[in-house]
């Protein structure tokens, strides 16, 4: 028996010696494997593999679940259980329900850069499930052992034969959600609300929207206590409901679960079901920093394996705070990277998902010292690698610290871009700002001043209006202001610069004339975001008219703030139409190559060949032109407040102009199918109501 055996867990002291055990238990230790990493369980026994390149003395903790005492504790013996910078060990015999964890040595200079604990217990960096956690929002009542351990996972899932929908990209939209917000509202009438299993039961709604694949938030471990705030205005405690502050890049979420345990069969589980009605699933990654924090921060895992390794330094041993949340993972560290390509490669690999959204994903641009790398190599690896070869990969091209790379993030042909320029353009016409027409029209064109020079052109552009990050789509028609005070922050944190318009009124109102306008709004962003080039995304609970009271920043708010109040799509059930059938429209004649695009459109404003780029103007029009089976369209959008008369190109004796959509006009004529659509007459003229836009066909 090779591995030494402890009873207790006896904290190594400042040499690494450790106390003799008074007893065995009745399993065995060997050499066992340096690869894979984590724990792998195996025939007869599990074999656990942890990187530390500067640790002196590491030892292999293990917990009986349910038991806040040490199952035993086993020291690694570096002439044995070391194979280069990883650590090793091969268990026979454990008992079922064994959690582990790791006690670390080592030197502790911070300014060094090195933080080892020895009285800490820390998280295998490739535990693929973590214990605790469940359910979400509970607190692990323990004493003698961290509330977070690593959990053995043994995959006996049955795929039976799942395929993935591939959707391309010129076909893909998107709708970004929370897991738990999605379904835990009491209105949502699932089953399992706010788990993997809830969003199952929310697959037809999906489906009747039209879009193709949702964008999960954060669904890997986090630790939703870690906010430590409470709501000002009622005392409530707050939490960390976003999740962007990772625990572990391999393990799901287990407050995600229904069941204690079953986390990673039950995201299993929803990707096949969601694959069986052909959505795409795509994951919200964040490989910029981890919840460990600054050198205030607790130590968990990364920090207590090798701090100086894991994270940006400088050169007095203090965190780089890129991320804006007190530390930055050292990415394009060569060990660091191997992790995160791992990590990617287990999701797609044991959970067959079709993509990802990387949180401040420019972050992974900068090298240890933190300078901006012209080809880092992280990113570089990720687009070329092979497993990855079919999944979407989707950068948020920005971090905390300033750097904004949108247009010119890394791409090697394989990324692509979230488009806050859309989002803001948009914005600014909508709300009928002088000066936007030029710029909207090139955000319509699929932002080819941006991606122009690109191989798939405006197919790096993931357009949107609205996402988790900023009001709703409800929220951005009714409010001027953020009112954020709930979060604790004296109404600090969000963005000040929203480019939103209340209509006349800041928040709710009974006034007719207002709320039609808002109406009216909320459509028109919708128009301008499913005609554009490129790859449109959609916010959870937009189409259903969702609020938060003007808080553009809910990452705290795990209530009814941020949660999506299903009673709403009976509210509003002429926008979930409108969407869903505009949607359609998209699918049908306004998912073009760029090419197509190119070649077919036409530039108009109140004149037929009169587009205004001087900026005076509040109005635009474009005509896509048809031919080869395809109808002649014609999209005209009003940002002013009063109306405006559009003339139309001369229609012929083969054809005449319809009316599909007009914002201004009430459910269901607002959008229509095209058998149904409204023939014009007079034929040369379309009178645009204020604040308003309208599709033709021809």
């Amino acid at each position: 028996m090779l591995g030494q055996v402890l009873p207790l867990a006896v904290p190594l002291s400042s040499r690494g010696t450790t106390a003799e055990p008074s007893a065995r238990p009745s399993f065995s230790t060997s050499r066992g494997q340096c690869h894979p990493f984590g724990a792998t369980p195996k025939a007869n026994g599990v074999n656990f593999a942890v990187f530390s390149r500067h640790a002196q003395a590491v030892h292999l903790v293990l917990f009986q679940e349910g038991h806040d005492e040490p199952l035993a504790e086993i020291v690694l013996d570096p002439t044995t259980h070391r194979t280069g910078d990883v650590w090793h060990v091969f268990v026979s015999g454990l008992p079922a329900n064994v959690l582990y964890g790791y006690r670390v040595n080592g030197p502790f200079h911070p300014r060094a850069g090195q933080r080892f604990n020895p009285r800490a217990i820390v998280l295998d960096p490739y535990a693929r499930a973590l214990s605790g956690g469940h359910p979400w929002g509970a607190r692990a009542d323990v004493r003698g052992r961290p509330a977070r351990l690593g959990r053995i996972v043994a995959d006996d899932f049955d795929w039976e034969g799942d395929v993935a929908p591939r959707t391309p990209l010129a076909e893909t939209v998107l709708y970004e959600l929370h897991v738990r917000g999605f379904t835990r509202h009491p209105s949502s009438g699932v089953q399992h609300p706010g788990t993997f299993l809830g969003l199952c039961e929310k697959i037809a709604h999906l489906k009747a929207l039209g879009v193709t694949a949702v964008q999960l938030m954060p669904a890997l471990e986090f630790d939703e206590h870690d906010h430590g705030r409470r709501n000002p205005q009622t005392g409530a405690p707050l939490h960390n409901y976003w999740g962007y502050s990772p625990l572990s890049f391999f393990a799901p979420k287990a407050g995600y679960a229904a069941r204690p345990g079953q986390q990673a069969r039950e995201m299993k589980e929803m990707v096949k079901q969601f694959h069986r009605a052909g959505l795409e699933v795509v994951l919200d990654v964040v490989y910029n920093h981890t919840a460990e924090g600054n050198e205030n921060g607790p130590t968990l895992g990364f920090r207590g394996l090798d701090n100086a390794l894991y994270y940006m330094l400088d050169k007095e041993g203090r965190y780089y705070n890129y991320s804006g949340c007190g530390n930055t993972l050292n990415g394009n560290h060569p060990a660091v990277r191997e992790m995160i390509l791992d990590s990617l490669v287990e999701l797609v690999a044991e959970y067959h998902v079709d993509g990802f959204r990387f949180d401040l994903a420019s972050v992974m641009t900068r090298g240890p010292d933190g300078k901006v790398l012209e080809a880092p190599p992280l990113l570089e690896h990720i687009a070329g690698h092979p497993v990855l070869a079919g999944c979407k990969l989707i950068a948020e091209p920005w971090d905390a610290a300033g750097l904004a790379q949108q247009g010119k993030f890394p791409a090697w042909g394989r990324w692509a871009e979230l488009n806050g320029t859309f989002r803001d353009d948009v914005r600014r016409f909508v709300r009928s700002e002088l000066g936007a027409t030029a710029a909207v029209a090139k955000r319509i064109c699929g932002s080819l001043d941006l991606y122009g020079e690109a191989p798939g052109g405006a197919l790096h552009s993931i357009n949107f209006v609205t996402c988790h990050d900023g009001f709703t789509l409800h929220d951005l028609v009714g409010y001027n202001l953020k009112h954020n005070l709930a979060n604790g922050e004296n109404n600090a944190d969000g963005w000040d610069h929203n480019f939103s318009y209340n209509c006349g009124v800041e928040g709710p109102t009974a006034d007719a004339h207002v709320l039609a306008m808002r109406q009216r709004q909320m459509r028109n962003f919708l128009v301008l975001l499913l005609v554009s080039q490129g790859v449109p995304l959609l916010l959870m609970g937009d189409e259903l008219g969702r609020t938060q009271g003007g808080n553009n920043n809910a990452y705290c708010q795990d209530n009814e703030t941020a949660w999506v109040d299903w009673s709403l799509a009976r509210e509003n059930a002429g926008l979930v139409r409108f969407a869903s059938m505009l949607i359609a429209l998209r699918k049908r004649y306004f998912a073009l190559s760029r090419e197509q695009f190119v070649h077919r459109i036409a530039w108009h404003g109140n004149k037929v060949g009169g587009p205004d780029w001087t900026g005076q103007q509040r109005t635009l029009a474009f005509q896509v032109q048809g031919g080869n089976g395809q109808p002649h369209l014609f999209a005209l959008f009003n940002a002013h407040w009063e109306p405006q008369r559009f003339a139309l190109p001369p229609a012929d004796g083969q054809w005449r102009w319809r009316r599909l959509v007009d914002t201004n006009l009430p459910a269901p004529d607002d959008v229509v199918e095209e058998r149904q659509a409204v023939p014009l007459c007079p034929g040369d003229h379309y009178v645009a109501a204020p604040r308003s836009a309208v599709l033709l066909i021809a």
